[in-house]
């Protein structure tokens, strides 16, 4: 069991008649998932895909992508994984960064024409997964026909061979392809499971996107480990997700704090019956301690916990144990995974003093392999022992709690998305009349961060506030979009030139709202 195709062929003979995925009218058992992942990875290899190739997924949730990618691991593919937010220029970095050049897709989602962002990619195939397929592509039910009913391949998959190429942005802007091993994201969610008392029977609504390692790995992976239900979620909306709830009788709900937030303050909460839940996982995102208890309290969770990661690591360092007290959950990102190690150092990669902040360092089975194809990012973020640099500042507390406390990467958080300021700010060079940008984040009460934008206009240029807002929406995934836009004469540097964005903070901190 230490691929994930072969903890799927574990799971259909441990909990075969369980059911795996529930997505409305579809309702397949372990067994039945199994035999579908047979057919996909049929399907695969019939239509080119060798092993090794890299084949993207960008859709919402549903029961189709489990499958879809259970059958691109079956046939020795590796799944590429698209943020469905993404724009045409977003998308086509990472399918040509990848060189993947079969897409399984929709036709449409949250507005954005997928088909027509795509036209300018080198693709052999566009795979839709739901709807009818418009000329020059083919439908899932198409797709799986060219199978002809045949076996799956029979491809031997290596532990330590490459299961996802996730891509995460950086510092430097672009976004870079984080390499997954199968081992690694078994070994990962094994423990994750077992640390979080995921169980056989739980029914888990996934409301985290499929596209991220909280939906790829500790939503199907861990649920297939444990023979829990996955129940994918699309978008998330309070009373639907209440009704399935109550439907149902989900046990696991997990999600940003901005989640549970919503649903407590709902003015239909009792009208629900969600009596059934007993755990979540929660973070992401700064966790108030009175969202805790209210969980606990008021939606009588059993168990509430937060953990730390990052695709780097496979998605999770550490994590809370279900029996920590409140303050702990809230205030700390829990103790490592066995097996994991933490350094914390200071900017000479030496030790620091316990209790000291300094950055986080990680080394374990849960590292990634590397950025794909980028050897000299790969060297800068793991060095020759393991350790990864997560750019993560933080402390360990006497108890072994982990304290996060700034980002040495100047990455803020939106409703449990990570947003790069280098990212956004080498779009928003492309603005016309923009000389000079810097993005902070900026506290919300709803997302937790959003980003602020401070503009300097070219000589000559005005800069409309709005207009830039629109622009960006246009080109970026919406949790990339400045919620702000503030248009100065100058940006303060230090003397080598740089940008104080803690000086920007202060500012931002003293304007008055729009």
């Amino acid at each position: 069991m230490s691929t994930i195709p072969g903890m799927l062929r574990s799971a259909a003979g441990r909990f075969g008649d369980r059911e795996a995925v529930v997505d409305g009218g579809v309702r397949l058992t372990y067994a039945e998932l199994d035999a579908a992942a047979d057919e996909a990875a049929a399907a695969f290899a019939a239509g080119g895909v060798q092993p090794g190739d890299r084949v993207g997924i960008w859709a919402p949730n549903s029961a189709a992508w489990v499958v879809a990618s259970f059958g691109i691991y079956r046939a020795g593919g590796v799944l590429v994984p698209l943020n469905t937010r993404y724009k045409a220029d977003e998308a086509a970095h990472v399918l040509r960064t990848s060189g993947a050049r079969v897409v399984c897709t929709v036709t449409d989602f949250l507005g954005s024409d997928y088909l027509a962002m795509l036209a300018g990619v080198d693709l052999r195939e566009r795979i839709i997964l739901s709807g009818p397929a418009p000329e020059g592509t083919v439908s899932w039910k198409g797709w799986l026909a060219r199978g002809g009913g045949a076996p799956p391949p029979d491809v031997v998959i290596g532990a330590d061979e490459t299961s996802d190429i996730i891509f995460t942005s950086g510092t430097t802007g672009a976004p870079k392809g984080a390499m997954l091993g199968h081992s690694a994201s078994v070994r990962t969610y094994a423990a994750w499971s077992e640390l979080v008392g995921l169980r056989e029977g739980d029914r888990y609504v996934v409301v985290y996107p499929f596209f991220h390692t909280a939906g790829l790995k500790s939503g199907i992976l861990a649920c297939v480990l444990t023979g829990a239900t996955i129940y994918p979620f699309p978008v998330f909306d309070v009373p639907a997700v209440m009704a399935l709830v109550a439907r149902e009788r989900i046990t696991m709900l997990p999600g940003p704090p901005t989640v549970f937030q919503s649903i407590l303050e709902h003015p239909d909460l009792a009208s629900f019956d969600l009596s059934s839940l007993r755990l979540s996982v929660t973070g992401a995102a700064v966790v108030p301690v009175s969202v805790v208890r209210r969980m606990r309290d008021e939606l009588r969770f059993e168990t509430v916990v937060t953990g730390y990661g990052l695709t780097e690591t496979t998605g999770t360092v550490s994590m809370c144990r279900h029996d920590d007290p409140p303050d702990v959950i809230a205030t700390t990102v829990g103790r490592p995974l066995p097996g994991v190690s933490v350094r914390v150092v200071d900017d000479a990669g030496g030790d620091v003093e316990a209790g000291q902040p300094g950055e986080l360092w990680v080394q374990g089975f849960n590292v990634m392999k590397g950025y794909f194809n980028d050897p000299v990012a790969s060297a800068e973020t793991v060095d020759a022992d393991g350790w990864l640099r997560t750019g993560d500042i933080g402390f360990v507390d006497g108890d072994g709690n982990i304290h996060i406390t700034d980002r040495k990467k100047d990455m803020y958080i939106v409703g449990g998305f990570n947003a790069y300021p280098a990212e956004i700010e080498a779009a928003l060079l492309a603005y016309p009349g923009v000389a000079q940008v810097a993005v902070v984040g900026m506290a919300d009460e709803r997302l937790g961060e959003v980003g602020a934008a401070f503009v300097v206009p070219q000589a000559g240029h005005g800069v409309e506030p709005a207009a830039v807002i629109e622009w960006c929406a246009e080109r970026m995934a919406n949790f990339k979009v400045p919620r702000r836009v503030i248009v100065v004469d100058a940006l303060p540097l230090n003397p080598t030139g740089k940008v104080m964005k803690f000086v920007l903070r202060e500012q931002l901190a003293t304007l008055a709202e729009p």
